[in-house]
């Protein structure tokens, strides 16, 4: 199995060598975990993406996945008649193994993004959760509110940071008591615009317990690229290291992912 989807993934690399670019669509959301706002970039019409690929895991759960992600977003009229963003994501990973579906995972989030002045916003949102095999968790929902700066944009990089707090509660598939507690939540972000074709992007998010910020903690990093086949479609390679310095009782601190994507625009 692991040998064709290797062969697919070389047939479409192949295919996409000559392609044009690259609406961003990032498949794992840290910008959604630790600020509560999906990265779709939101226009005034409403505008939707469906993604779907494959995935291989290591850490929890050492497997290969198939994946599928959707996004929608747009613009509406908010605080003193400025823009507010407006986004909603659902993505899930699941395999199955002798016909028994196992190493579920499930996310959903929604957010609200108001642009202030000067580069400066606010937001707001609620983000949700479930993946018992991957990390233990039956559920596990935050609600956020925080602030953010545009650092720099040149058209071609562009640097962004966040700040705020959450509210979190974490109810886990196994006998571990439920634990709810507030939250520091930072992120930050860089994109880069290599060509007309590709888009290279970084971001990093992290949450401080705040009953034991120095090590109730967890850290997320992503490193992806973008590449447009056409102005409807576009394939994403990506990586995603998470660490949870406390994590679930009987589970490893560390998990990663590999994801190949494809998606359609909309």
């Amino acid at each position: 199995m692991k040998q064709i989807i290797l062969l697919l993934t070389l047939i479409v690399f192949t295919t996409l060598a000559s392609a044009k670019i690259a609406e961003d669509s990032i498949l794992t959301d840290v910008e959604a975990k630790y600020s509560n706002k999906t990265q779709i970039e939101a226009t005034e019409k409403l505008k939707q993406s469906f993604n779907l690929g494959f995935s291989t895991t290591t850490g929890n759960t050492d497997t290969l996945n198939l994946n599928a992600k959707y996004d929608l977003s747009f613009i509406t009229e908010g605080y003193d008649n400025n823009p507010m963003k407006v986004a909603f994501d659902t993505s899930a990973f699941l395999i199955e193994n002798n016909n028994t579906r196992s190493n579920e995972e499930y996310v959903a989030n929604f957010g609200l993004e108001q642009i202030i002045s000067n580069g400066w916003l606010g937001y707001t949102g609620i983000g949700w959760l479930r993946n018992p095999d991957f990390k233990n968790y039956e559920n596990k929902i935050d609600v956020a509110i925080g602030i953010g700066k545009e650092i720099f944009n040149n058209g071609k990089n562009l640097l962004t940071i966040k700040l705020g707090t959450s509210y979190n509660v974490e109810d886990y598939a196994n006998n571990q008591e439920t634990e709810e507690f507030a939250a520091l939540n930072e992120y930050l972000s860089y994109e880069h615009k290599i060509n007309e074709v590709s888009e290279l992007y970084l971001k990093m998010g992290a949450m401080q317990n705040f009953d034991d910020m120095s090590r109730d903690y967890e850290v997320l990093g992503v490193a992806g690229l973008n590449v447009a086949v056409s102005k409807s479609i576009n394939l994403t390679l990506e990586g995603e290291v998470t660490y949870d310095n406390i994590p679930a009782i009987g589970f490893e601190k560390s998990d990663t992912k590999t994801i190949v994507r494809l998606g359609y625009n909309f």
